[in-house]
């Protein structure tokens, strides 16, 4: 396996806390970040989407593309916040931004390994 693949792997597989990464439950003020710090499913999504969102940021990128990277994760956070306190709505908000950047994450090594010529 190439070692950007490798490292890709491991990050991905990290253990996650049982608390949100993507912001301080202790400083949670929106409806939305109190019903995810209180739900431990929620909480569990918002650390795995965090720990990926790390990785994908760890991948470099090719020109132009940190400003779509940031775009994707506004994007992200708006139809997020859109959800309020609806579990269901915070589910799919998560699931599919999981999804995504998991997606994003293999197209990305792939096509560094090529830029490289290592695959």
């Amino acid at each position: 396996m190439p070692r950007p693949f490798a490292i890709a792997l491991c990050l991905c597989t990290l253990p996650l806390s049982v608390h949100a990464q993507s912001f301080d439950c202790a400083k949670a003020s929106t409806a939305t970040e109190t019903a995810i710090c209180d739900s431990q499913s929620l909480s569990s999504l918002d650390s795995e989407m965090a720990a990926l969102s790390w990785s994908y940021d760890q991948v470099p990128m090719m020109m132009g593309a940190s400003g779509d990277r940031q775009d994707a994760k506004q994007s992200f956070l708006t139809k997020r916040d859109a959800c309020g306190s609806d579990t269901t709505c915070l589910t799919q908000a998560y699931d599919t931004r999981i999804a995504t950047l998991k997606s994003e994450i293999s197209a990305s090594m792939q096509d560094y390994c090529t830029a490289i010529q290592l695959c």
